[in-house]
């Protein structure tokens, strides 16, 4: 594993988005996430924390999501609150917040009052439900917004509940991504234009956008609209997960012919071959594969399969991860400040990225900011204050 390092801060070493400037508002869940993605790309994110923080729960010292920033801290519900906010967002490019529907318009922060200072800004909106739609001003979190997509009743067993896949699926791939992708559009366009506009990112949206292929598929006969029936959720017995002897899981995606005859001969049942394109006998493939895996434990099968096109891979736990060869040697994940967490993604040839800083703690970097972006003088801590308004995620 590698150890992050503190890069000397010249051109080319800072990353692709080196000198974008990003305000974020503070919240929980996917807009933390997106403009750390963004401050791993080398852009310098300045992140406008609460008096009190936002209550995510953990020792800020180890909010991974807030890497490679800087904070400050301020009230905006203080009378002078407001006007900081904009400041800021008078020199930056990117303004990201996560509150719902109408919260920033009334604390005086929102694309309107931001863009007459602004015109060239890109105004990041990170929400559940999105903009508008009967339920934009409900609370939510990621269960809930993957569930009305169709997404969260995909995964799972078809005897057995939805499998919950973490926050992974909405929160971040449906939500913090397709906001990601939003802004660096929209930021394009501003700079070929000289005009910014508002980026309405929505987890139901991006969530949605994700199951494109499989909406494909549903139309064309080729998937069936339960759990458990299908080629890549676990219906078919050579794409999903098999207990081993030792309680630990092998994961099997061996779908194409010349990888699916590899694994089932390193496995020790060549004969069942035939047995994959006969659907009727996949009950029969599935009981004697999963037979076969828990003859032995994770490590010695791990072992049978290594160096083979046989698409089978051990399931490690989050602490085994970091240490597999692999990963290892391509420096996946990284360590900082005594941190174990994923490098920065993806790669660049010409303007790598890396671990700068560890996680901003709230009003840290309050005189470094107004000096580098010139927004005027700090104000100080104001005592905790009530939220305006329950961000996207939080559903009090």
């Amino acid at each position: 594993m590698s150890e992050a390092k503190t890069p000397t801060r010249t051109p080319g070493t800072e990353g692709p988005l080196a000198g974008v400037r990003v305000v974020e508002l503070a919240g929980i869940g996917p807009g933390p996430f997106a403009a750390m993605l963004l401050a791993d790309l080398g852009a310098d994110v300045v992140r406008v924390d609460r008096p009190g923080g936002p209550g995510l729960g953990i020792d800020p010292a180890h909010d991974v999501t807030n890497r490679n920033k800087r904070s400050v801290v301020l009230d905006l519900k203080a009378p002078d609150g407001p006007a900081r906010v904009l400041d800021l967002a008078e020199r930056a490019d990117v303004l990201i917040e996560g509150y719902r529907p109408g919260v920033a318009e009334r604390l005086g922060v929102g694309p309107r009052d931001c863009h007459a200072r602004n015109p060239r800004l890109v105004y990041g909106r990170m929400t559940g439900w999105g903009q508008q739609g009967p339920l934009a001003r409900r609370a939510g979190h990621d269960i809930g917004y993957i569930a009305l997509t169709g997404t969260l009743g995909m995964i799972g067993g078809p005897d057995e509940p939805p499998a919950v896949p973490a926050n992974l699926l909405g929160d971040y791939a449906g939500g913090s991504l397709y906001l990601v992708v939003g802004v660096l559009a929209a930021l394009h366009h501003a700079r070929e234009h000289g005009t910014g506009q508002v980026v309405d990112a929505a987890i139901v949206d991006g969530t949605a956008h994700l199951s494109a292929m499989i909406h494909g598929m549903l139309s064309a006969g080729g998937w069936q609209d339960r759990r458990g029936a299908n080629l890549l959720d676990g219906g078919c017995p050579f794409y999903g997960t098999y207990e081993t002897a030792d309680g630990r899981y092998m994961a099997v995606g061996a779908l194409e012919p010349q990888f699916y005859t590899e694994f089932m001969r390193l496995l020790g049942l060549p004969g069942l071959a035939p047995a994959r394109d006969d659907i009727a006998r996949w009950p029969e493939l599935r009981e004697a594969v999963a037979a076969r895996f828990k003859s032995r434990t994770r490590e010695e099968w791990t072992a049978v399969f290594a160096d083979s096109d046989a698409c089978t891979a051990p399931v490690l736990s989050l602490r085994e991860a970091p240490h597999h060869p692999h990963l290892a040697a391509r420096a996946t994940f990284t360590e900082h400040g005594g941190i174990t967490q994923p490098a920065p993604a993806p790669r660049f040839s010409a303007t790598p990225t890396a671990v700068r800083t560890g996680p901003a703690l709230p009003g840290a970097d309050t005189e470094a900011v107004v000096r580098d972006w010139g927004a005027g003088p700090p104000t100080g801590h104001h005592p905790p204050a009530s939220r305006p308004d329950p961000a996207v995620h939080n559903p009090q």
